[in-house]
């Protein structure tokens, strides 16, 4: 039998770029990002988990945890962090908030990937670009990455990769796979998207 993982989307808070609104919150095709992504991967993972400060946002999503972060503004790490500590499984997908075309394919072979070569972080890379929030966390970091957000206040998340065992899954650079990575940071990420995918927004 292969570790157990959990899904875990990173929900994060209000973006000002959006007017305040939370980035999962926003609307693509019909459906917020945050109901992507959770109809994305509900099949593929053993349990979903839904890391925000905000989660009265989000209370509708009743079948999934619900967890806030302990060490805030911590950024990313703040949120793996949350996952790790709350996760029943013995390792976490990790996934952004506002990554609204996720694809199964790519997720399931980093999954088995993961099942076949364990190791504390898999990552993975298309065209040597990394994506560290569509990547798996084993629970046995845990410890370490405490030690890390208790240090000296440097949260960066690649700085914390040299402390544990990294690998990285290189992806064919295709466009299916260019857009299953892309996040919607700006407005005009936003106007891209509608244009590349045909959506009524």
């Amino acid at each position: 039998m292969g570790c157990r993982i959990s899904g875990v989307i990173l929900a994060g808070g209000a973006s000002r770029r959006f007017g305040g609104i939370t980035k999962s919150n926003i609307v693509i095709g019909g459906e917020r990002i945050i109901s992507r992504i959770i109809n994305s991967i509900n099949g593929i993972f053993d349990e979903v988990i839904i890391v925000t400060n905000n989660p009265s946002e989000f209370r509708e999503f009743t079948a999934c945890r619900i967890i806030g972060d302990q060490y805030l503004k911590a950024g990313p790490l703040g949120g793996i962090h949350a996952a790790l500590k709350a996760s029943s499984c013995d390792a976490v997908f990790i996934v952004a908030g506002d990554m609204p075309f996720l694809n199964n394919n790519l997720i399931i072979s980093q999954s088995d990937y993961f099942q076949s070569n364990p190791c504390d972080v898999l990552i993975p890379s298309l065209n040597q670009n990394i994506e560290p929030l569509h990547a798996i966390y084993n629970i046995t970091i845990l410890n370490k990455l405490e030690e890390y957000l208790s240090g000296d206040s440097n949260y960066a998340v690649r700085q914390f990769f040299n402390k544990v065992d990294t690998r990285y899954l290189e992806f064919e650079n295709t466009g299916e796979a260019k857009i299953a990575f892309t996040n919607i940071n700006t407005p005009t990420d936003f106007i891209n998207f509608r244009s590349l995918k045909n959506l009524n927004i």
